[in-house]
């Protein structure tokens, strides 16, 4: 009975089956919802009226900063659409805070004016104008962060670090060099400010700005505060340049004679080297503070720039990043004057492509080591320790085997400088050190090929100089790059270049020292910049020993993969109790280091989490500093490098 029903079952299974798979994928299910009208296309056509942009920043306290516009409607216009910049030159990402942005209300001869936030493109606002209107006013709050959890810190009791990027709604449809903007800023009671943006008239504390281009505003950011100090720069016969300081406290601007004249030779280095500038005129807008936001952003005809409060006052503390003005000056003319055509936009919500950041960044990082050499900020002794530590991470970072310099270039976009894991694993944001070490082999290639007639020098006055007083952008590609190389010194240098880019695995870009007339060693002895390096980053630093930092209270930092820590199963956030027995101390961890040279134990008790374990750490190496020494058998073409030039 059963045997002979089994077929027919099997034949009904099988017909329910295939029913049910046709059935499935037969059903059409669910479909795309259709997309959202894409924003108005810019052009390059000049914008029908005046954008009126004010701003006040006088709530310090609440770090509040409240803007009103006014924004023209062109004629017959049945829909507007507002736009937040998201794409921020200089970050090379889409990192506009448009989370800051609350309390927006749009009104058009006193009267509510509905908007509506595009889904797709959340940094557009669409409205319709009533019919006649012939302008908008729109009026929103921008909340600076109250705490570094929201981030990093913009205001202070005596001090506002202010980016009018930050700070607009703007027409869409338009080219921002086509919309003109009339910019307004109101601050507290007694405060200086400091700006590119050139001056109109002050009434009743707001200080109008004369009018410029969106795209020249927009580039234009303000440092004010109490504490300020304006120091002249120019070089002779050249453009004004100033050096704004701004301080938590007035004795943090107890500035030295040679100090100021280190910084005047910074300018008139980079004079000589580019052969050119390209502003009417410069300003370094500079915070020294230990409250607000440190940072370094270039603009065209400025830059932003912070250190610590104690810059000029514990003047060896900061050896380490004093080659900041140097990198940031640089971008005038390497970024922002020359610019990689794929980064250059249109408008600030076109997005970016930073394929060239190489140059862009890597080459300005190697001639702001240069400058800060060239000017006296560093001397040649600091310069070429801080070479050997980069020279020392790149022979030994493992993310190198597997990544190849050209896709860090993704990173702005991809990590926006998130913290991360493992970044000796990773390689993140490579393109800068490393990217400068195949600079200085270009340089001292050509030097080498030259008989040393020609440098990477000619390069930088050929290539970033032309257009003397110009600060029209003008763009360049890869091919552009590889053509000015050979107007120096003809040489594959297209092969050169890509092959260092896009071959992961291959050795570090160590020629130029060994060119240069130096080799990488390592001792037991911490140089300088690497002590100004440990005290900035407020870490003990033992990467190329037992192969990790390590904070004040024992709390692992970075840890280097497949270092001794990274085997013996250590990670970042582990927290070291005990070294050998005793309570931490990083000293006592250097000592256990030493002692096991000749057999010491490396034992640490730590705690992961809520755990607690005992770890043993295997290395006979003591600890280890990278330095460079000369090699007699090459010309000391890096001492040529670092040379001033008359």
């Amino acid at each position: 009975m059963i045997k002979s029903l089994l077929p027919g079952l099997l034949l009904t299974t099988v017909l329910s089956s295939a029913a049910l798979s046709s059935s499935v994928w037969a059903s059409p299910g669910p479909q795309p919802a259709p997309p959202n009208r894409p924003t108005p296309a810019a052009r390059d056509v000049p914008y029908p009226g005046v954008v009126k942009l004010s701003v006040d920043a006088t709530d310090t306290q609440r770090r509040i900063v409240r803007i009103h516009e006014t924004v023209p409607v062109p004629k017959g216009a049945h829909e507007m659409v507002l736009l937040y910049p998201q794409w921020l030159p200089g970050a090379h990402a889409p990192e506009g805070p448009i989370d800051r942005v609350v309390g927006l209300k749009i009104t058009a001869g006193g009267q509510p004016v509905a908007w509506k936030r595009d889904t797709v493109d959340i940094y557009a606002f669409r409205l319709t104008p009533p019919a006649g209107a012939k302008s908008i006013d729109v009026d929103f709050q921008y909340l600076s962060p109250v705490k570094d959890a929201v981030g990093p810190i913009e205001f202070s009791s005596n001090m506002a670090t202010l980016e009018w990027i930050s700070l607009v709604l703007y027409p869409a449809g338009y080219y921002a060099r086509q919309i003109p903007v009339d910019a307004s800023l109101k601050l507290p009671d007694g405060w200086s400010f400091a700006t590119a943006l050139d001056r109109d008239a002050s009434n009743g504390g707001e200080t109008a700005f004369k009018r410029a281009p969106l795209e020249t505003v927009l580039d234009s950011p303000v440092y004010a505060g109490v504490h300020m100090k304006v120091l002249d720069l120019t070089p002779e016969g050249g453009a004004p340049v100033r050096l704004n300081v701004f301080g938590d406290r007035a004795d943090n601007l107890d500035i030295k004679p040679e100090q100021v004249q280190q910084h005047r030779n910074l300018v008139a280095q980079a004079q000589k080297l580019f052969g050119s500038h390209h502003y009417d005129h410069y300003d370094f807008m500079f915070s020294l503070s230990d409250t607000v936001v440190q940072n370094g952003l270039e603009h065209h005809r400025s830059s932003e720039d912070g250190l610590d409060a104690d810059y000029f006052t514990d003047w060896n503390k900061g050896l380490a990043e004093r080659d900041l003005l140097a990198h940031e000056y640089t971008h005038s003319w390497n970024g922002k004057f020359r610019r990689p055509a794929d980064l250059w936009t249109e408008t600030y919500n076109t997005p970016m492509r930073d394929s060239l950041l190489w140059v862009y960044e890597g080459q300005t990082q190697y001639w702001g080591n240069v400058l800060t050499a060239r000017s006296g900020l560093r001397t040649k002794e600091e310069a070429l320790e801080n070479l050997a530590l980069d020279a020392a991470t790149y022979s030994n970072i493992a993310g190198r085997e597997w990544r190849p310099l050209q896709d860090t270039t993704n990173d702005e976009i991809t990590t926006q400088r998130r913290p991360q894991s493992w970044p000796s694993q990773g390689r993140f944001l490579d393109y800068y050190r490393e990217g400068a070490l195949i600079w200085l082999e270009a340089d001292t290639l050509i030097r080498e090929r030259s008989g040393g007639k020609r440098s990477l020098d000619d390069f930088a006055r050929g290539f970033f100089g032309i257009d003397n007083g110009s600060y029209t952008p003008v763009t360049y590609r890869f091919e552009d790059v590889v053509k000015a190389l050979n107007a120096v010194e003809p040489y594959d240098w297209a092969a050169f270049l890509r092959e260092r880019l896009d071959t992961p695995g291959r050795p570090a870009p160590l020629d130029g020292l060994a060119r240069g007339g130096y080799r990488l060693v390592y001792d037991e002895t911490a140089g300088p910049v690497w002590k100004s390096r440990e005290g900035a980053k407020k870490v003990t630093d033992l990467t190329y020993s037992v192969g990790f930092t390590v904070g004040k209270d024992g709390t692992l930092g970075d840890v280097a993969w497949n270092g001794p820590a990274f085997k013996a199963g250590l990670a970042s956030g582990v927290k070291i109790v005990a070294v050998n027995g005793s309570e931490f101390d990083a000293d006592l961890l250097k000592d256990a280091i030493t002692a096991a040279k000749a057999g010491g134990p490396i034992e640490l008790i730590v705690k992961d989490q809520t755990r607690y374990r005992t770890v043993r750490i295997d290395w006979k190496g003591g600890l280890r500093y990278p330095h460079l020494v000369r090699d007699p058998s090459q010309p000391a073409r890096l001492d040529d490098i670092f040379a001033a030039k008359p």
